[in-house]
């Protein structure tokens, strides 16, 4: 199994032939691990082999098992076709989702099952790259508890709020090396001595809601996490638009309001500083401190310090008005910067996800109110808002996905290049 990763290394003992062997059953497995179970006929118009050819490849991966028969595929009126996908497992992907105030661990299998269930980890994201060494630790410790066989861990997925250039490797806001160090990802690939891919949080989320959730079969779709902050990540043509250096989908800090307060970004009147998370516990705080009557008194024990996002959430819930009021004011806000959104991008789809996303109605009716007063009626009509199904699960989920994004195209760019 281990030749699966180990590829410069590898690669360098085979003859032609089985260099090309190799790559095929690379191939099979890339293509069952993303697209899932597959007949042999459907494999061999993936990839224009022969049936003989196609079906001794699966009977070597059976052998060195990592594939199996899994039931049977639709008949097109005759016997029906076996189906073959990869054994539970036999592939392993540690997610790595650090945040602002904690950071989730769980290890995934090749068919997406986390096996060692989300551990919650007090290692908060900062610009001191010494952390790294507290989150290898912990991580380690996983590896270590789970009892899997090390070498069948394909790789790390990483993901991280700030601008992050995941082609260089690099987080341009956090985890800063010395000048002239390794870049991020360098540096955690060798600490681990494992493939380690980095990303932005949102757009790890978008990855895990195109392979997961509901952007599956999809096109052209904006994920936004509404948390603390505001993120976006964009799908255009199923694949994620990153921009020029990484950073595309700052919807957070787009100017929204005029005169507005200062954003920790250093301009003033950001979208965040209006809609989210962060402006919605100032608001709650604001409206206490003047005397508003709210259960918020009582949820928080008489601690202001206590209102958090959430709190006010389960104040709406138990339908509190004054939280049900700067809901609604956020949602308007937010409303107003998807409106842009839309009419720039003109995307199918729209998911919003992360915990403020939890508020439901409560957050949807007064975004969809303000889509209809600022966005043309062409392209919002066409244009379809959801919740995320996989709810705060994206978050860890993200990495995973990110590693399925990238853990075959440096040994599949190895074929192309001979």
């Amino acid at each position: 199994m281990s030749t699966l990763i180990q590829v410069d290394a590898y690669l360098d003992t085979l003859n032609t032939i089985e260099k090309k062997k190799y790559n095929q059953k690379l191939k099979i497995i890339r293509e069952l691990y993303v697209q899932g179970p597959k007949t042999n006929s459907e494999l061999c118009s993936d990839f224009r082999i022969s049936s003989p050819t196609s079906m001794g490849l699966l009977k070597e991966l059976i052998v060195e098992g990592l594939v199996e028969k899994q039931g049977q595929g639709k008949s097109e009126g005759g016997r029906k076709p076996d189906l073959y996908g990869l054994r539970d497992n036999s592939l392993f992907v540690l997610s790595i989702a650090l945040g602002r105030f904690k950071t989730r661990m769980a290890i995934f299998d090749n068919n997406n099952n986390n096996i060692t269930r989300t551990h919650v980890f007090p290692v908060q994201i900062s610009k001191d790259i010494n952390i790294l060494e507290q989150l290898y630790e912990y991580a380690e410790d996983l590896i270590s508890a789970s009892g899997i066989d090390r070498e069948k861990l394909l790789g790390i997925g990483l993901s991280m709020p700030g601008l992050v250039d995941a082609k260089e490797g690099s987080n341009h806001s956090y985890l800063l090396p010395p000048a002239g160090a390794e870049s991020l990802q360098k540096l955690l690939s060798n600490k681990f001595n494992k493939p380690v891919y980095i990303q932005n949080d949102v757009k790890s989320i978008a990855l895990a809601e195109y392979r997961f959730g509901l952007a599956q079969g999809r096109k052209n779709v904006l994920v936004v996490k509404l948390d603390w902050g505001i993120g976006l990540g964009i799908l255009t043509d199923g694949k994620l638009n990153s921009g020029f250096t990484g950073f595309a989908g700052e919807i957070g800090h787009i100017p929204l309001v005029n005169d507005g307060a200062l954003c920790y970004c250093g301009k003033c009147g950001c979208l965040e500083t209006v809609a989210s998370g962060i402006a919605l516990t100032r608001m709650a705080k604001e409206g206490i401190q003047s005397g508003q009557y709210s259960l918020l008194n009582e949820l928080s024990g008489g601690n202001i310090e206590k209102i958090n996002p959430q709190l006010v959430i389960d104040a709406a819930n138990l339908g509190d008005q004054f939280a049900i009021n700067i809901l609604s004011e956020m949602g308007i806000s937010l409303g107003k910067g998807i409106s842009i959104l839309i009419q720039l991008l003109n995307p199918e789809l729209i998911i919003l996800g992360g915990r403020m996303a939890e508020a439901k109605q409560y957050i949807t009716t007064p975004i969809q109110q303000s889509i209809n007063q600022y966005c043309m009626s062409q392209l919002r009509e066409r244009t379809e808002i959801v919740l995320s199904t996989l709810g705060l699960e994206a978050d860890i989920m993200g990495p995973v996905a990110v590693v399925m994004e990238n853990i075959f195209e440096g040994v599949l760019d190895v074929e192309n290049n001979d």
